[in-house]
């Protein structure tokens, strides 16, 4: 095939405040339930006082453990269901209990709580041998747990997955993070030799990923607080970000760490941005246009006469090409500190969702609403260069390869088209390639690789081959 999958960063658990990841208990009472071959048994547990969030028979069934959201768990014998014991006495947590796992000989168990720490139990001895606290923040709860081998995991509200280290427990051996939201833009990014993917969640979430090891963490201090809109990096290495939150941010790849003082308020919702060289950021919001230069706000254009939804600004030069509802590309040119209209528009094959120049700004490729991408020759004052079908529903997302003769399009049916601008019969379908939910973003490595992301909160990495 001439397209192959090269790597999944997969999302994290989907996880709830005060709601257990680890099924048996019933949330409406005291009782439990389990397998016994064929059969579902119910039994009915009078020593909690709340609801009952987890069971576990241990692996040899001499014994079961309840938790509980009263913090208490509690050994019964595995044959004649006689209570044995209260781990940890009155109480085995401060907070609820949401999951146990027993280790591979029966001997001890493994507790997540919400009072933000996990514990490991000598069941025989009833005392605790570790704890691990987890840290102070609300997603520090602990929902989940899992004792396989000689791993003892556990999962985080914030959906990060964390290994034990029984012989330091106050840290952590590894911990997987990602996002357990739906990822609404990504963007990509050489720095110090490496190559980094960036994305964006409906959380307000960036995450950063070595596209090479899947490694990955978010950016220190305080972010967006709503879904994260659009994404791109400027010329002094900053990723600068739109946000439903009502704000564009100027975030140091270096650093990696969000300052207060680079979050710029804007008047209404931003949608897309688009940055350019010379310092300028072009962004688009809810019926208006705003140009800023040096993350200050330069130039305002109020009530355009359509309603804007995505934009580019061509590279090396001054034209901003902005995609509006109204089926056009309305082009701009920046003029010092002002963004001049240029009384020119080029017409799409309906509403625009997005457009991006080649990187050698020769074609504007302008995908839209009715399944069409239209590619046009900047040389040739915007002519329509070809016209490319194939998608079966609305397209979303568009990204040129850094061979200037492809590019890549997601849509709202699932699928991924690796595009030929010389010949609109030679394209590359990738079917479903995100199975859940619509391809949200697209981006381009190097020529063979190509990164997507989805509203299943997954980062996918693809290797194209052409004949």
């Amino acid at each position: 095939m001439p397209y192959e999958i090269k790597k999944v960063f997969a999302s994290l658990p989907q996880v709830e405040r005060g709601v257990s990841k680890i099924l048996g208990g019933d949330p409406k009472g005291n009782s439990f339930l389990y397998a016994n071959g064929k059969c579902v048994v119910i039994r009915n547990i009078d020593d909690h006082t709340r609801f009952v969030n987890c069971v576990r028979f241990s692996p040899d069934g001499n014994r079961f453990a309840t938790a509980s959201a009263d913090g208490q768990i509690f050994i019964y014998d595995g044959k004649t269901g006689e209570k044995i014991c209260s781990l940890g006495g009155n109480k085995a947590h401060d907070g609820g209990i949401y999951a146990i796992s027993w280790s591979p000989d029966s001997s001890q168990l493994l507790s997540a709580s919400g009072d933000k720490t996990s514990k490991i139990w000598d069941v025989g001895a009833n005392s605790v041998v570790n704890t691990f606290n987890m840290g102070s923040n609300v997603l520090d709860q602990q929902l989940g747990c899992l004792w396989q081998k000689d791993h003892l995991l556990s999962v985080s509200l914030s959906g990060y997955i964390n290994y034990l280290d029984k012989n330091n427990p106050s840290k952590p051996l590894r911990v997987i993070k990602g996002h357990s939201k739906s990822i609404q833009c990504l963007t990509v990014h050489k720095n110090g030799g490496k190559s980094y993917i960036y994305s964006g969640s409906h959380d307000g979430h960036i995450n950063y990923w070595d596209s090479e090891t899947g490694e990955n963490d978010g950016f220190s201090g305080k972010g967006h607080t709503n879904q994260v809109s659009r994404m791109a990096v400027d010329e002094m290495d900053q990723l600068v970000s739109c946000s439903m939150d009502d704000t564009v941010r100027y975030t140091s790849l270096s650093k990696k760490d969000y300052s207060g003082l680079d979050a710029v308020k804007m008047d209404v919702q931003p949608k897309c941005l688009a940055v350019g060289p010379g310092g300028y950021t072009v962004v688009v919001c809810i019926g208006q246009i705003i140009l800023m230069k040096d993350k200050k706000k330069c130039f305002v254009i109020d009530d355009p006469g359509y309603e804007p939804e995505a934009v580019a600004v061509q590279p090396g030069g001054n034209t901003v090409a902005v995609g509006g509802l109204d089926g056009n590309v309305h082009l701009y040119s920046i003029q010092g500190t002002t963004l001049k209209n240029a009384e020119r528009t080029v017409e799409a094959k309906g509403a625009v969702t997005d457009l991006a120049y080649s990187h050698d700004g020769a074609f504007l490729a302008v995908c839209d609403a009715n399944k069409v991408v239209t590619v046009f020759s900047v040389a040739d004052g915007y002519a329509e260069h070809n016209v490319f079908y194939g998608h079966h529903a609305k397209i979303v997302c568009i990204a040129w390869s850094p061979d200037n003769e492809h590019f890549a399009s997601g849509g709202m049916d699932m699928m991924v088209y690796v595009w030929t601008l010389s010949d609109p019969e030679t394209s590359i379908k990738i079917p479903d390639a995100h199975r859940l939910h619509h391809v949200s973003s697209v981006a381009w490595l190097d020529e063979h690789t190509l990164v997507t992301t989805s509203h299943d909160a997954s980062v996918k990495e693809w290797s194209i081959s052409y004949k």
